[in-house]
């Protein structure tokens, strides 16, 4: 149990540092809101979506739409990332167990998403 609060508040931190970095947003428990105020509507209607999907228990399926929706050349879809992992990071452990994710996913799907935008040396900030 320690364990997985300890990987929970890792992970928050790690997308509050991302958005930090990349987005000049430190404000505490503020950054989340403020990202999503630099989504179009369209954009926030796409979050939603997979963050519906995966409240309703299909977290991979959710995953797997957001991969289909990402382009390096759009950091909107960056903030989508950041945006959803972070959501789905909330979930407590049974949640995570029956929907088959863990919270290595949610960090090892950030490590990803930062790879893929260019921005691997930060993944150092996590352990692996």
């Amino acid at each position: 149990m320690f364990e997985q609060d300890y990987i929970m508040r890792l992970i928050h931190e790690m997308v509050r540092t991302v958005m930090k970095l990349l987005f000049g947003l430190d404000e505490d428990g503020e950054e989340e809101v403020r990202l999503l105020d630099t989504l179009t509507e369209d954009d926030r209607g796409r979050l939603l979506e997979l963050t519906n999907l995966a409240d309703s228990g299909k977290i991979n399926q959710a995953e797997n739409k957001l991969c289909d929706v990402l382009n390096r050349d759009d950091t909107v879809t960056l903030k989508l990332a950041l945006l959803f992992y972070n959501h789905i990071n909330q979930y407590d452990g049974d949640f995570l167990d029956r929907a088959d994710y863990s919270r290595e996913e949610i960090r090892d799907g950030i490590c990803n998403v930062l790879e893929q935008f260019g921005y691997g040396g930060m993944t150092g900030l996590f352990m692996r």
